[in-house]
């Protein structure tokens, strides 16, 4: 059952963030709460022409040291933290002739934006830590039964009109919900100044930190996990990736969608021009770029059309109808893409169990995380990108510009793929690929064992070096005429001599691209 709180009486405003305040206090006013409010907040509610007292007013003692002291005074915090069940609190009020504050509304000096501006200095982050603000939100919170604690515009609108529906009260779930909402205020605000310190006088920023600091709001608990006997959820706190896409159409997300999705969003990345990735099972069974959309995605499909069945597709472009007629003749299991035009959506409208994801943004810079039994493991992300300029050829023969123009197309791929991992390619296309393999000798004769379309004219793509000549003796019988690989064996030069006497061309990168 729920239980209605005391009714608000009187709220204490202080917020940097002014969105919605004119209107949320003049509903206040409206249910007959009294305002008390300190600085920029004060005047902007006087402005909005809602009555309203000065902190200074209620302490009998001004804002001082440029501001830094507005509420910290034991008029506000006894105000906040009294217990009204206990008689003895309520007695120290009416004593020291302090009144009630039933509502903190608050939120912070906007640190984690003076924390991003290149070049902030020490100063500047210090001056622009909030101390009474989480004063109060703290307090409050601590004292939930008694004060509702806003931190955010967003709850403007429904508390007005619960406390409407209620005579000026809360429910206590409603108490509840806030302090909780409050608490994951103030740490993640402490999060972000520990993180941003850790960084003054650190001379690599990009360096990851002494404390691998994780903290994400569930977005959607999901049915299971990659099994039906393990319980999973998504997390996220941005509104770019996979996790902070929008779901525009299908049944609920799983597990296996979301990671797919992710394989095939960030492969996509990798290009340009228009392109399309077809995923199943984290790895690329078919990539291409071409003029348009539509002719990336057939050729994306024919190269696998078999594993594409109940795959995971992902394009660079807005989605268009074209493209999604294509599409709607196979069975695919979700859609990542910036966009959709409303031809797109009408293709594909009638497959009700198609979910189809709308994503912004681009590669993700954050650091990768994975747990092992005990801890976690964190890396920068693999963002590297191929420099024709710095790659070396190791070969007799230099590539033609077609096989260089493969050989690029055939390490953007291979970089995604499960290692041991080996891509064949042309100009704009996947040919096959052979993933997750013990050794590259096998990974070269799965991925022509996959193959359906001709390896004759193909180029070879290794996210890792040949340890042998036999993976390239392999890939030669099978008719490529080029190999695009890291280098670093202590049998190099037996390779690039396999690759000569083969009448192949043969480029180092001097990076790896292995993917666990």
């Amino acid at each position: 059952m729920t239980m209605i709180m005391p009714t608000i009486k009187r709220a204490l405003l202080s917020v940097t963030d002014k969105t919605g305040l004119a209107g949320f206090c003049r509903g206040l006013h409206e249910l007959g709460v009294e305002l008390i409010s300190t600085g920029g907040t004060h005047r902007a509610i006087r402005d909005a022409g809602v009555p309203v007292r000065e902190v200074a007013e209620m302490t009998g003692f001004p804002e001082m040291l440029d501001g830094r002291v507005k509420t910290l005074h034991p008029k506000v915090a006894a105000g906040i933290l009294a217990m009204r069940s206990n008689q003895n609190h309520m007695e120290a009020l009416r004593t020291h002739d302090i009144a009630p504050i039933d509502m903190v509304v608050v939120n912070l000096y906007a640190f984690e934006k003076t924390a991003a501006r290149p070049g902030a200095t020490l100063e500047e982050l210090i001056e622009n830590i909030d101390i009474g603000g989480p004063t109060m939100i703290r307090a409050a919170a601590k004292n939930w039964q008694d004060v509702a604690v806003v931190v955010s515009p967003d709850d403007y609108s429904a508390l007005i009109e619960e406390m409407r529906a209620q005579d000026g009260r809360l429910s206590r779930e409603t108490h509840w919900r806030l302090a909780k909402k409050a608490f994951a205020t103030t740490a993640a605000y402490d999060r972000a100044i520990t993180n941003r310190l850790a960084l003054v006088g650190v001379e690599q920023p990009e360096a990851l930190p002494e404390t691998l600091d994780i903290r994400a709001p569930r977005k959607l608990a999901l049915r299971y996990g990659e099994n039906p006997h393990q319980a999973a959820a998504l997390y996220g706190a941005e509104s770019e990736g996979i996790a902070g896409g929008r779901q525009l159409q299908g049944k609920e997300l799983s597990y296996n969608n979301l990671v797919d999705l992710d394989a095939a969003w960030q492969l996509i990345q990798e290009f340009d021009g228009p392109a399309a990735a077809i995923i199943k099972h984290t790895n690329p069974c078919g990539c291409a770029s071409r003029e348009t959309l539509a002719e990336s995605y057939r050729k994306a499909l024919e190269a696998d059309p078999v594993s594409a069945f109940g795959g995971v597709l992902a394009f660079n472009r807005e989605l268009d109808e074209e493209t999604a007629r294509e599409v709607a003749k196979l069975f695919v299991e979700a859609i990542a893409a910036p966009g959709y035009s409303s031809g797109a959506r009408e293709a594909l409208g009638s497959k009700k169990n198609l979910r189809l994801v709308e994503v912004s943004g681009g590669a993700s810079r954050e650091p990768v995380v994975k747990s092992i039994s005990g801890g976690y493991l964190a890396q920068t992300p693999d963002l590297a990108k191929l420099d024709r300029a710095s790659a070396q050829v190791k070969t007799k023969r230099a590539p033609t510009e077609d096989e260089w123009a493969a050989l690029e197309f055939g390490w953007k791929v291979v970089k995604h793929v499960k290692s041991n991992a080996i891509v064949y390619a042309r100009a704009g296309q996947a040919v096959s690929a052979g993933a997750g393999q013990m050794s590259r000798v096998d990974a070269v004769k799965a991925g022509a064992m996959k193959a359906i379309l001709p390896l004759t004219g193909t180029v070879l793509a290794s996210d890792a070096f040949f340890p042998f000549p036999d993976g390239v003796e392999e890939a030669a019988r099978h008719g490529i005429t080029a190999v695009i690989q890291p280098g670093g064996s202590v049998r190099d030069e037996e390779v690039i001599a396999a690759a000569d006497r083969l009448g192949l061309a043969m480029v180092f990168t001097g990076i790896r691209h292995f993917r666990h």
